[in-house]
């Protein structure tokens, strides 16, 4: 007996919820304006969404290519040590060592570059948080109107 009971009071409850929808939604019509506006907002996110991508792959670039320049100048030292060793001439020497500091601030500026992808990545997620906020604003008032 219960449990016809509760079948029929979930039917009853639920066929005045589908009847009373349409006057619902009627009252959260969200207007053209709003739309565009919201439209507008979602293409932001996505931008946004794409940007922080492309940042994050230039980052992982650049570690790359500053692993590499540090193998580069891990050899470069072996090869100097190596010279020095087996006693090369003075010009050899000389071009192994500027090859270090060649090493070495190329190793700088891979440093300065992923600083500064870091930096412009903050700053792009931020952007993306702003935005969505605002569109979650966005929603808000159109639901409210």
């Amino acid at each position: 007996m219960k449990t016809k009971a509760i079948i029929t009071r979930g039917l009853f409850v639920t066929t005045l919820a589908l009847a009373a929808s349409p006057l619902f939604a009627a009252e959260h019509r969200i207007e053209h304006k709003e739309k565009v506006e919201l439209r507008h907002d979602r293409k932001e996110l996505h931008h946004d969404r794409r940007e922080i991508k492309g940042d994050r792959r230039e980052l992982v670039k650049d570690r790359q290519e500053l692993r590499k320049d540090r193998q580069e100048l891990i050899r470069d030292r072996q090869e100097l040590r190596r010279d020095i060793k087996n006693g090369a001439s003075k010009e050899e020497i000389a071009r192994d060592r500027k090859e270090i500091r060649d090493d070495i601030k190329e190793i700088a500026q891979d440093k300065r570059e992923i600083k500064g992808d870091i930096r412009e990545l903050k700053q792009d997620r931020g952007e993306r948080r702003d935005d969505r906020r605002e569109l979650r604003r966005d929603r808000r008032d159109a639901f409210r109107n």
